[in-house]
């Protein structure tokens, strides 16, 4: 059973090296200047004596050359049965034309192209036959066949080599590309991998820790809560206690969700700004209403998020370190890009912006800004002549 053919390592555009370019236009340069040079010499293809079977002889040369240098893989012994077809019409033309012919051009050509893209026991069966046959054909058909015979001898074996030199050199470089291309996926494997587990670790000690102590917390201030309503303690007291029992769990879901997240669970996003508004609120602190603007389109999961946390800071500042009477928080889905302006409005002092950290010590303003630069926004924040305006910015 014969061996498949070599397959060719120019899949990606561009790699090819120069040599088997210029090889291959020298190639064609030949085929053309053979079967030229075939139909110009004495005899040529016609009619009379020798003429119909030089005719039929370039025919079959040109059909069989045609099949053997076409860039495609073949099936095992197809393009051995044309090279040797090749090698069958310039012998033939060799013993019709005599040492007119130009048939030592099909020699090289099997020869060469047997190099390139034959298994070792096909190129050896296609070289003997070459040479062997070349020498028998011209030492049957001209007088003086030396130099025709030196020509082969010389010449053929050479362009073997080199040809086949450069093709294993070829394969090396294919196959050096593709194991930098598999260390290049494993890399990212790798790094996927570490990023996942890192995930997977914060999610841990979040749920260990925050979310445990929230839960702990939340737990204490529904009894304090209970304990207030029983005891029939001061309206103030029992209101402050029930907001601080609707803060921790609030947290306590906000750090289930987050916990989510790094799990590789749906992000929140504008969809949930509503919910952040009536928990808003219900809490008591000021009327707050949410406002869409323009047609909503889809985000990037990044970009969502940082909607929705932008918005969840700004009303936890506010909430924390303002008086207001009304709050205004408008997502505004503009040609460019997407805003959302969180604006409190009242007779309390403005939150400071300092730095970018908060009264409370916290880092909330820098948070949203970092979030904002890396998604390739802006994000913008101080005070107004009645309150403090967070607006956030990202591109379409």
């Amino acid at each position: 059973m014969l061996a498949p053919e070599l397959p060719i390592y120019d899949a990606q555009p561009g790699t090819r090296p120069r040599g088997f370019v210029y090889m291959r236009v020298f190639g064609l340069a030949l085929m053309v200047f053979y079967i030229g040079g075939s139909i110009a010499v004495d005899p040529g293809p016609g009619l009379h004596g020798r003429e119909p079977f030089v005719a039929l002889a370039i025919i079959v040369l040109a059909v069989s050359l045609a099949v053997s240098a076409r860039r495609v893989l073949m099936p095992p012994g197809v393009r051995i049965g044309a090279l040797l077809t090749v090698l069958a019409a310039s012998f033939a033309l060799i013993g019709l034309q005599g040492d007119q012919s130009s048939a030592i051009a099909g020699i090289y050509f099997a020869s060469v192209l047997g190099a390139l893209r034959l298994p070792r026991r096909q190129l050896r069966l296609v070289v003997a036959l070459a040479i062997g046959g070349g020498v028998l054909a011209y030492s049957l058909s001209v007088d003086h066949p030396t130099g025709q015979i030196i020509t082969i001898l010389t010449g053929v074996p050479p362009w073997v080599f080199v040809v086949r030199v450069m093709r294993e050199m070829r394969e090396r470089q294919a196959q050096a590309l593709c194991l930098v291309e598999e260390l290049r996926e494993s890399r990212a494997a790798q790094a996927a991998a570490a990023a996942e587990a890192e995930r997977a670790r914060v999610a841990r000690d979040m749920h260990d820790v925050l979310a445990h102590s929230l839960s702990a917390l939340a737990i204490q201030l529904e009894l304090a809560r209970v304990l207030t309503h029983r005891r029939g303690a001061d309206a103030e007291v029992t209101a402050a206690v029930d907001r601080a029992h609707g803060l921790a769990t609030s947290g306590l879901d906000e750090a289930r969700r987050a916990i989510g997240a790094l799990r590789g669970e749906e992000l929140p996003g504008p969809e949930r700004l509503q919910s952040l508004v009536d928990a808003f609120a219900e809490q008591g602190v000021a009327r707050c209403e949410l406002r869409t603007e323009g047609a909503p389109r889809e985000l990037s999961s990044e970009a969502r998020l940082a909607l929705y946390r932008t918005a969840q800071e700004a009303l936890t500042n506010i909430r924390k370190h303002a008086v207001p009477e009304r709050v205004e928080v408008v997502l505004a889905y503009e040609p460019d890009g997407t805003r959302l302006r969180v604006r409190d409005h009242g007779t309390g002092a403005p939150v400071a912006v300092g730095a970018g950290a908060l009264p409370s010590g916290g880092y909330g303003l820098t948070g949203m800004r970092e979030r904002a630069e890396l998604l390739g926004g802006r994000f913008e924040a101080g005070p107004t002549d009645d309150g403090f305006c967070v607006e956030l910015w990202l591109p379409a």
